[in-house]
């Protein structure tokens, strides 16, 4: 019989107590892994339809022509999800992620997540500790041609306050430095589409979209639903 609950890492962090947890659930009859910070819960592999498509949606608006080499800056390591969709992209040469928690850094560098394995050692992929919030406020040392950005709940839902500041037009507008001429930004969120945060999008880019992602949820026995954003075109 599978072991029903393992605590496999418990850190603490600048933000607080980080912990992975893996647990079998009878239901989907699968492992399912699982990060909370302090009392938040921030993530499960049950849960993944909307990671990955925040890569293949900014990808998609992508107008990289086959054999470009497109240089991407994801903004949040996680279960690792949202990297591995973007390096199943031929078009994909490089991937940054930048992820404040050592912690998470080292679960993949022990290869803790069987869906991630091989993340850490793919010579496309590199890992950068560090403030993404912090670097994107700063002058850009390179330009990237995807910046993909899950690290907050949503727009309004931040996990330390100093991020709110990213999210008005200012923030975004910094952050835009860092992208090429025809770069694509996305972000995921937790909630549906915000028309605040939409409003902001529109004072920084030229063209954005928002995009209900629908997925099953094998607790409720329904659905449930994310939101990724798709802007280019800096203003």
């Amino acid at each position: 019989m599978p072991l029903r609950f393992e605590e496999l890492d418990f850190q603490p962090t600048p933000m607080g107590e980080i912990s992975l947890r893996r647990r079998y659930d009878p239901a989907a009859e699968v492992d399912v892994y699982e990060v909370r910070l302090g009392d938040e819960y921030l993530m499960s592999s049950l849960f993944t339809v909307a990671e990955r498509e925040l890569a293949t949606l900014a990808l998609g608006r992508s107008e990289a022509p086959e054999g470009a080499s497109l240089d991407v800056l994801v903004g949040g390591l996680g279960l690792g999800y949202t990297a591995l969709a973007a390096l199943e992209d031929p078009r994909v040469g490089e991937v940054t992620v930048v992820e404040y928690s050592g912690p998470v850094l080292d679960w993949h560098r022990r290869a803790l997540l069987p869906d991630a394995a091989g993340l850490a050692t793919d010579p496309r992929c590199r890992f950068v500790q560090g403030d993404f919030f912090a670097r994107v406020r700063q002058e850009p040392e390179r330009r990237h041609d995807l910046i993909l950005l899950d690290i907050d709940h949503s727009p309004r839902h931040v996990l330390h306050p100093s991020h709110a500041a990213f999210y008005d037009a200012a923030g975004l507008r910094a952050m835009a430095r860092h992208l090429t001429d025809a770069g694509v930004f996305a972000l995921w969120s937790d909630d549906p589409p915000d028309a605040a945060f939409e409003a902001e999008l529109d004072r920084a880019f030229a063209d954005h979209s928002s995009h209900p992602v629908d997925f099953a949820n094998p607790i409720t026995g329904g659905r449930s639903s994310n939101t990724v954003y798709v802007a280019r075109g800096v203003l």
